[in-house]
């Protein structure tokens, strides 16, 4: 059989090579369910930390009457992180990193990406969660260590900037940009109370630059305003949006693109609804580099060991990628819980119904303890991608164009 024709009036598309369009289609449909889920394991989590008669967080019962709603019986957030900064050791830096929104890393360019997604330069730096409550700031990265503690213009962020109840917070998801020394807001959580979790991405946005321009976080820095506060700048990701996102000037540093989708809604842990890309051209780490900063011959891999020597993903659920013999766990000093890194040779992977499979695992070493999470199943497949068949800027605007051309022969059928 000849292979189809490509009709020259249309824009090339690259094929999908996983199954990250099924599994963005599935958590659209189930966020509503899964936020009431998230709102009431937050209360269990949260009185599990406050007093000691609770029973651990994965013991406590969620209540399926439990609604975003109320907050009569929420305790406070500064009483909240007082309990968390008590949690030690990897307890204490699961427990902060499942707190953020994680980005999966673009495998296939989504359908409707003019329609249904925004998109923005990422800037590059320390990704951390910023609360402003009681006079005070403090900004924990994903490990939950503490990054700064300081006065701003945030609401309650300072003595000086008390305005109604004292214990009213914000949390702001940010990104903390060194050579400037500003705190670069990418979505926001919470503000002045009011929870946005059950808010779509487009709203979230929304508030972030109407809000922020209520205050006056986003001068120059003073006695009681130490860092600045700037919104990263969230285009359309029409044509237009995208250039201005990949190549327009920025006052930071680059570290690739970020693409939301519209209708989502603020889900911590990894998510298909929040994408990470990049190239050479928008980012200076495109390719993994070991610890001496060099790019590798072969790709590399950081898996976490399990109690039956299952080496998996951090997705939810993990992805199963290999096993260890009890003998090689005990002479190589490995323990349950540890974060261990493999080199991959090309010839051992495939791709199975939009999942990749590794046939042989190469030994490369422990981790420290700084690091948190194993890679995702996204970031293996689009490191992998990035060695042999990347998806390219090129792929992005075919895909734009293509959607203009679907929406264009639309209105033209109505038409008619």
């Amino acid at each position: 059989m000849a292979p189809p024709q490509h009709d020259p009036r249309r824009p090339y598309k690259r094929a999908a090579i996983s199954d990250q369009q099924r599994r963005r289609d599935f958590a659209l449909q189930t966020q509503s369910a899964r936020r009431a889920d998230a709102q009431a394991r937050a209360r269990s989590l949260a009185n599990s930390l406050l007093s000691p008669s609770y029973p651990p967080v994965d013991q406590a019962p969620a209540s399926p009457e439990a609604n975003h709603d109320d907050r009569s019986h929420e305790p406070a957030v500064n009483e909240v992180a007082t309990a968390a900064a008590k949690l030690r050791g990897p307890e204490g830096r699961r427990w902060f990193a499942c707190q953020i929104m994680l980005p999966e890393w673009m495998v296939d360019a989504p359908p409707h990406l003019a329609r249904d997604w925004n998109v923005c330069a990422r800037p590059a730096g320390q990704r951390c969660l910023v609360v402003s409550t009681n006079g005070i700031t403090v900004s924990r990265l994903r490990n939950g260590t503490v990054l700064h503690r300081f006065p701003s213009a945030l609401p309650n962020g300072s003595k000086r900037g008390i305005s109604g109840p004292a214990s009213s917070y914000s949390i702001l998801d940010c990104i903390f940009h060194e050579p400037d020394e500003t705190y670069y807001i990418v979505d926001m959580i919470c503000w002045r109370g009011y929870s946005l979790y059950d808010c779509t991405a487009e709203f979230r946005f929304f508030w972030i630059n109407s809000k922020l321009t209520e205050t006056s976080a986003g001068d120059p820095p003073s006695t009681y305003h130490r860092y600045r506060f700037c919104a990263v700048p969230m285009y359309e990701s029409t044509l237009e949006g995208l250039q201005a996102a990949y190549s327009g000037s920025t006052p930071y540093v680059k570290d690739g693109l970020l693409f939301y989708n519209k209708h989502a809604h603020y889900q911590t842990g990894i998510t298909p609804l929040t994408l990470v890309w990049k190239d050479e051209a928008c980012s200076q780490y495109v390719l993994d580099t070991d610890s001496e900063g060099q790019v590798p011959t072969e790709q590399h891999v950081v898996l976490e060991l399990q109690e039956d020597g299952k080496l998996i993903t951090s997705d939810d659920p993990p992805i199963i990628f290999g096993t260890l013999n009890s003998e090689f766990i005990q002479k190589s000093n490995l323990r349950p819980g540890n974060l261990v890194r493999f080199s991959v040779r090309d010839e051992s992977v495939k791709l199975v119904d939009g999942k990749m499979e590794i046939g042989e695992l190469q030994f490369a070493g422990k981790l420290n303890r700084s690091r948190t999470f194993a890679d995702s199943h996204s970031k293996v497949l689009f490191q992998y991608a990035a060695r042999h068949a990347p998806l390219r800027i090129e792929d992005l605007v075919a895909s734009v164009q293509s959607n203009s051309m679907e929406l264009e022969s639309t209105d033209v059928e109505m038409q008619d």
